[in-house]
């Protein structure tokens, strides 16, 4: 999906959660990458699900922003014999990940207790855990961020949300961007005490 159409998506979207939730993740993602080494994030979907699609958006958006710490390695569950190196990493790879790095889940499934362990495995190791997921407590409770996929059918799908999700880890904040929360906070501080003080 191409820059238009993911801001046709978020207009569609717009006086919906949806835009706001995933540009909240987005940037729970992008400030979890800044913090690490590039080539540091780690994403990993279920023993079913595999997570291509997100890699694929992550790793154009990495290009496009200059922002070589989104691009991913993705990480398997089953590694085909002669794959190559890039495609060849298993979840091993979970176990040995460490502080600076990010580990995000993708898999509109509940995750299985292999892949929970590994998680577990890399946040007690340090590592910044993310999940975009339909809302497993067990994984949520590992997740340092999560991001709720509705059931299908929905308006928005684990497709449409890994769109807007990449899209927005990708986009450059400008200063503009900022200045309305930036005027919210600036009057919050100048404001007077409320009168109950």
């Amino acid at each position: 999906m191409d820059a238009v159409r993911v801001e046709v998506v978020r207009e569609l979207l717009a006086g919906s959660e949806w835009p706001e939730l995933t540009r909240s993740f987005a940037g729970s993602l992008r400030g979890a990458v800044r913090r690490g080494p590039a080539g540091g994030l780690l994403l990993v979907g279920s023993g079913a699900y595999e997570p291509w699609h997100m890699a694929a958006h992550l790793d154009d958006e990495a290009a496009w922003s200059g922002l070589p710490e989104l691009s991913p390695t993705l990480v398997r569950h089953r590694v085909p014999q002669g794959a190559p190196p890039h495609l060849a990493v298993g979840t091993a790879r979970l176990e040995a990940a460490r502080r600076g790095e990010t580990v995000l889940v993708v898999t509109p499934e509940r995750a299985e207790a292999g892949l929970l362990e590994r998680v577990d495995d890399a946040r007690r190791s340090g590592a910044t855990v993310l999940a975009m997921d339909a809302g497993d407590p067990e994984l949520r409770g590992l997740a340092h961020d999560a991001l709720t996929v509705p059931p299908e059918p929905s308006e928005v799908g684990m497709d449409v949300l890994q769109h807007l999700v990449s899209a927005a880890a990708g986009r450059r904040v400008r200063l503009r961007d900022r200045l309305p929360r930036l005027t919210r906070l600036a009057e919050h501080l100048v404001s007077p005490p409320p009168a109950s003080w």
